[in-house]
């Protein structure tokens, strides 16, 4: 048997090894949300979520389920009026069919904003169940943004 057919073999698990790559495929997870948001591609956005997954937005009332989250999408991603958030820094640590992030993210109208959250793999993808989206706020303005969100309408 030649060398080259020997080595076959390695080559091929070594191929499968680089595209199992959890913390790539996370990146790619994460990078592709923000891209379908950015163009408005609601199936490919919605679908990047698990199936019971929550997101919380940067308002107190913004707590929704994947299905409220997609019914206040709808209109906007169908008027082709996605949100564009650019991430300036991310961390992530996986565990076995878990991961945790967050990023550090840029947006024309809310500034520098964090996002966290838990992804997990189901039905052999990783999908984000839990996404949490905090506007950051400089300390030196803390108190008057904390004024503001206790004052009664």
């Amino acid at each position: 048997m030649s060398k080259s057919l020997l080595l076959l073999p390695l080559l091929l698990l070594f191929a499968q090894l680089s595209l199992a790559n959890p913390q790539q495929e996370i990146v790619n997870l994460l990078d592709g949300f923000h891209d379908d948001a950015a163009n408005a591609r609601f199936d490919a956005y919605f679908g990047r979520f698990a199936t019971e997954a929550y997101f919380l937005g940067t308002d107190a009332t913004e707590r929704w389920s994947v299905e409220q989250f997609r019914e206040y999408a709808r209109d906007p991603f169908q008027a082709g009026k996605g949100w564009r958030y650019d991430v300036v820094e991310r961390h992530i640590r996986i565990s076995d069919d878990i991961a945790w992030f967050d990023e550090q993210l840029d947006n024309l109208k809310l500034g520098r904003c964090r996002g966290t959250g838990v992804i997990i793999r189901q039905d052999g993808k990783w999908k984000i169940a839990h996404y949490s989206l905090t506007m950051l706020i400089p300390n030196q303005i803390a108190e008057q943004v904390g004024a503001l969100s206790m004052a009664k309408n």
